[in-house]
């Protein structure tokens, strides 16, 4: 049951990975373009940050200490296990 719980949350965290990558990618090349006076999505980038990217890395990271504290769960009970 674990091992499945891990897995999907490490899926999880893949896919929110890449949101927050292309996130990332989408704003740097808003600000250049809004740098050259080029519409690139900058304002609509700029709405989307609080409902979805803000999200977004705050799950990320909160996934990430899950899954830590899992693994340091795990590692105890098992050495309490072989001992």
């Amino acid at each position: 049951m674990k091992e499945q719980i891990v897995t999907w949350l490490n899926r999880l965290l893949i896919a929110d990975v890449f949101l927050v990558f292309f996130g990332f990618a989408w704003f740097a090349i808003a600000v250049i373009g809004e740098s050259l006076n080029i519409n690139l999505g900058f304002d609509i980038w700029y709405k989307l940050w609080q409902p979805l990217f803000n999200p977004a890395i705050g799950i990320l990271f909160l996934g990430a200490f899950a899954t830590w504290i899992i693994n340091k769960i795990s590692d105890r009970f098992s050495k309490k296990e072989t001992k």
